[in-house]
């Protein structure tokens, strides 16, 4: 379905316009990435994409699902627009800013501004559910992911710094296909393990580390994102008996988790492996969370998440252990939710691998 069509069927009835100007919802509605440039206004019986000069030729070309018009002065152009199809009401994404609130009220004389959640509501609903595209493009992203995974496993030495590192990773990923990375790819080793977002420094790899790794590409505007955790030479006792535990509330989460459960249902599942093993306090995150344009969508596994996750959100499984100062364990897949179970794209290994 045309996605523009499927944002208009959830809107309220009798809706008169919605103005879309975040860069992720347009990119969503138009399948045309613009970077931070254009203003898309959807009517009931029509779409405009207004755009500068810089894209005006390749927008024309792309853009299948809305009329475009080069970007002259941009408020006034939508007053025009407006005026032309009588509409009164113009609905606005929550995230609008009180200064572009306040230019559009004073272009949009006599036009009634609608800021609360209705137009971001209805957009976050169309694109909890991937379509069959979205989930090709995840899984596209998530097979470049599995080899950056392989290719920097061997590469994992001591004396290596985690910068150097990630750095290597990251070319892979750009060099086999990614058109941008899903995010700042975290290598961290030793203690910095810990850290559940720490950031890749001069930290030198050594024997006996633990090395995480949460990283994913970005294939046609849609992210994956994994995490591993593998040892350089060799593990003590307890940290195999922490890496085991992730393991073993991962495995339960992924088994667990299928359509029409409550968000906090399938983190209690990894969150109660974890407690009960001892390490309450230690898993300070959420389970997981929703993936698409975004790395970090909505709805949520975590312990206050009250959402339904329906068939057709793609999630992120990922418990942890880190015990401060000393290390960490994080694992994670991304996940496509069925009515049955869950769809694991990714295809690395999750045992411990030991360097």
């Amino acid at each position: 379905m045309d996605r523009i069509e499927k944002l208009r069927k959830h809107l309220p009835e009798g809706f008169t316009a919605a103005l879309v100007t975040s860069e992720v919802n347009r990119y969503y509605l138009l399948d045309f990435d613009s970077g931070d440039a254009g203003t898309l206004l959807v009517l009931p019986d029509a779409a405009y994409f207004i755009i500068d000069a810089r894209y005006i030729e390749i927008a024309e070309k792309e853009v299948k699902n809305a009329e475009v018009v080069l970007q002259k002065k941009v408020l006034e152009q939508v007053a025009e627009l407006l005026k032309k199809h009588g509409a009164a009401r113009l609905l606005l994404e929550s995230t609008t800013t009180l200064a572009e609130y306040g230019r559009l009220a004073a272009a949009l004389s006599g036009v009634e501004l609608v800021g609360d959640e209705t137009l971001s509501g209805a957009l976050d609903t169309c694109r909890r559910i991937k379509d069959e595209t979205e989930w090709k493009n995840i899984c596209t992203a998530q097979s470049i992911t599995d080899a950056a995974f392989e290719y920097i496993l061997p590469r994992l030495q001591p004396g290596c710094t985690e910068s150097e590192l990630a750095a290597e990773m990251e070319y892979f990923m750009r060099k086999n296909g990614a058109g941008k990375l899903a995010f700042s790819t975290i290598l961290v080793a030793g203690a910095k393990t810990s850290l559940p977002h720490g950031v890749p420094g001069e930290n030198r790899l050594q024997k006996g580390d633990f090395v995480t790794m949460d990283f994913g590409a970005n294939y046609n505007g849609y992210c994956s994102d994994m995490t591993r955790t593998v040892a350089i030479g060799s593990v003590t006792d307890e940290m195999k008996q922490v890496y085991d535990t992730v393991l073993r509330a991962q495995l339960a989460a992924c088994a667990f988790a299928r359509a029409g459960q409550k968000g906090c249902e399938v983190d209690k599942v990894a969150r109660d492996i974890i407690n009960a093993a001892g390490y309450e306090g230690c898993f300070g995150h959420g389970l997981g969370h929703s993936v698409g344009i975004e790395i970090h969508e909505s709805p949520r596994y975590s312990a206050a998440e009250q959402a339904v996750v329906e068939a057709g959100t793609v999630m992120t499984i990922e418990p942890g252990i880190y015990l401060p100062g000393r290390f960490g364990v994080r694992i994670e897949d991304t996940v496509l939710v069925k009515e049955d179970g869950i769809e694991i794209p990714g295809r690395t290994s999750k045992e411990l691998i030991v360097l």
